[in-house]
Parts: structure tokens; sequence; C-alpha cells
């Protein structure tokens, strides 16, 4: 349960760190003091202000660069502000680089009481909790072992397990829950929701935009240093998602100015929309979605193959077709022709999804592919997560 009390604040919050382009030392003494063309500022911060909530869970999202772990740093006091304040009270836990506390030569056992002692833990707190620490982390058999002999997996387990049993007030995450396999994985999951239900505040950064959904009551949007959002989770992910898709439409009219047109086959004009809806509205559970593509081949192509692809955001199928599977011929193609697949009763579910769009020959070979051509958007639906819409219902049986 979240309260009006303020854990952490943080006022006008600037940091600038400087580039330098040298390339070595003698460079940089060479050219010290002669002018500033050797160096350039880089803003990774720029006036950001929040409060976070006693008992609140917040995510910090955003592109890559855009600010999140350097905010996060300064929450946790790991670096100071070039202008502003940040201000926080009650016990800090940081997961921010595992095992950065830990010495290599030193074995598991020593090294818990090491790095729980960095945290803040006295020796007797340690003993008290190093039986639960040994068992969040499965490593019993390995606890006596040097960690330089650790596999990866094992030394961020055993730091995850480190971290968590400080009893924190206040739980800073970074990119720690996409760490070890799919089992762990839960675990750390199932630790955060716990945190949760004890009332603890959380603040973390992901790129897992359904994380935030699933456990954030609060998001908050950085891109290039500056705050653009801050509010419910589902309406940060999409406004996410939709800087993503602009910068990528950038990348792709660059990479087209670069690259020379040596290509016989082309795809071009890709849309997408629901039909009795405007071209980018967002597609509703039962519309008719329509994919449009023009095609041609310079050489002249027979019997050739028009495919149409749907991704999730991460990059799962979640729909595809082709005229062959349609039980339809397409003939000869040469001059321009223009394509359209009409799917009925479409049930996706919330998110961003991109239509791929491939043309092949007859032995099924990809002449030329547009990936991510098209995109369309599914409004957030509350009853449910996941890329398949359906509304549920439930009953007491018992």
């Amino acid at each position: 349960m979240t309260s009006a009390t303020p854990v952490v604040r943080v006022e006008n919050v600037s940091k600038r760190f400087i580039i330098r382009k040298e390339k070595s030392l003698k460079e940089r003494l060479v050219n010290a003091g002669r002018s500033s063309k050797f160096k350039e500022d880089f803003w990774a911060l720029q006036d950001v202000s929040l409060e976070v909530n006693a008992g609140s869970t917040i995510g910090l999202i955003g592109p890559n660069g855009s600010g999140k772990s350097t905010l996060l740093k300064a929450i946790g006091g790991i670096i100071e502000p070039t202008s502003g304040s940040v201000f926080r009270r009650g016990r800090l836990a940081a997961l921010l680089e595992l095992g950065a506390g830990f010495h290599p030569d030193l074995t598991g056992r020593e090294n818990v009481y090491l790095n729980a002692s960095i945290l803040g833990l006295s020796r007797r707190q340690t003993d008290y909790y190093f039986d639960d620490i040994v068992d969040f982390s499965g490593i019993h058999n390995f606890i006596d072992t040097q960690v330089k002999f650790y596999s990866s997996g094992m030394y961020v387990r055993l730091a995850f397990a480190v971290a968590i049993h400080v009893d924190p007030d206040l739980l800073l995450v970074d990119e720690v829950l996409a760490v070890g396999d799919e089992a762990f994985q839960r675990k750390c999951l199932d630790k955060i929701r716990a945190f949760q239900t004890e009332g603890r505040t959380i603040v973390l950064v992901t790129h897992s935009l359904e994380q935030v959904n699933e456990l954030c009551d609060r998001a908050v949007l950085l891109s290039s240093g500056r705050m653009i959002f801050d509010g419910i989770p589902h309406e940060a992910t999409q406004m996410m998602r939709n800087v993503l898709e602009d910068r990528r439409l950038d990348e792709v009219q660059e990479k087209e100015k670069e690259d020379e047109p040596v290509a016989v086959g082309s795809i071009s004009d890709v849309s997408v929309w629901a039909e009795g809806r405007r071209l980018g509205e967002p597609v509703q559970p039962g519309d008719s979605l329509v994919v449009r593509a023009t095609f041609a081949h310079s050489a002249g192509i027979r019997d050739w193959i028009a495919a149409v692809q749907v991704n999730s955001s991460l990059g799962h199928v979640v729909f595809g077709t082709n005229n062959e599977r349609l039980g339809m011929n397409l003939g000869y193609l040469k001059d321009e022709r223009t394509i359209e697949f009409v799917v009925p009763d479409v049930s996706f579910g919330s998110g961003k999804y991109f239509v791929n769009i491939s043309l092949m020959d007859e032995a099924h070979v990809h002449v030329i592919d547009k990936a991510q051509a098209a995109s369309f958007d599914v409004p957030y639906f509350e009853a449910a997560t996941g890329v398949v819409f359906a509304r549920p219902s439930m009953k007491q049986l018992t």
C-alpha cells in the first residue's frame, strides 16, 4: 500500500559527463589546456524532477542512452548530479551492478560477508540471513569455492541473494530481472512481489515493457535525458513503443539513402489498417485487418509468392500467411502489382504489432524482405494481458 510520504525526492537533477576524444594518455597530456575541441559535454540527465512515495513501485523506461541507469545511480547516491538535489530516507539496497563488491580470490561464503557489510549489514545480521542467502542462490555445493571459478549465472545468483536480504525500505533494480535461467527469474519476480506486499518501495529499470505493466503502479519515460511522461504504466509503455518506432523509421530512412538500389525485387507502399477505421487508428478485437503492399521485379519472376507476417513487439510471430496457403496463384510478376490481405475478426492482445512483407520465388527462396514495414496498435485491456485477446470470466466453485 502506497502512502503520500515520499521516500525519494529528485529536484531538477541534471548530470553532465565529459566525452574525451583523445585515444591515449599521451594525447590527453599533449592536448591538456589547449582547447575544448578534444572533448565535449554529454548531458545524461536534464532537469529531471520526481517524487517516489512509500510503498510504490516505479518503472523507469526509455530507449538506450535515455538516462535511466544514470537517474537510478543518482537516486542511489552512486553518482553526484551536476546540478539539482536528491533526497531519500530509509535503508537502501541497490541492485545495479551485481557482484561489484565480490573479490574473485575469496570464497562464496567470504564474499557473502564482505558484500553484506558493504550493503550495511553487521556480522550478526549476516549470520542470521546466511542460510536464507545460500538457499535462495541455490549454490550450496559451491559456497566454499573461490568465486573466480563460478559461472556467470552462479555469480549473479549469489550477488542477488545477498542484496535482497539487506531488508531494504527502498530497492533499486537495474535490469537484474533479466539475468539467470527462467526458474531463477521467476524466483526474482516472486521476491519483488513479496517486497511489494510488505510495502517496500521499488524503483525498477527494465527494457521489458510487459514487466512494467505487470509489476509497476507508475512509470516514468525518459528520452535524451529528459522526462517526457510520468503516469499510468500502460500509457507510458505505449508512448515508449511509439518513440522506438519513430527512431526505427529514422534509421530505415537513413539506410535507404545510403544503399544503392541493386535488388531486382522491390516491395513498396506497405500499409495496414482496420476496415472502417482511419489509417493509424488502433485496431480493435473483432476488426478486419487489411494489409496492402506493392510488389515489382525488374527481371520478371513466375509463380511468385507474396507473404505477410505479424510480429509482437518482442519479435514473436503471432500470425502469418501467403497466397500459396490461400490457394491463389499470382502468375508472372514484372511491373508493379498491388496485393491486399484481409484478416477478419482479429483477436490481438494489447500492444504494438509490426507487419513484415516478403517476396519469394516458387521454391520459397526469399527474393526480398521488408521487415517491420508497417505497424499498428491494439488498445490496453484491463482484464487480461498477452498477445491474444479474449474476454475472460471466472466463478468460484467451492
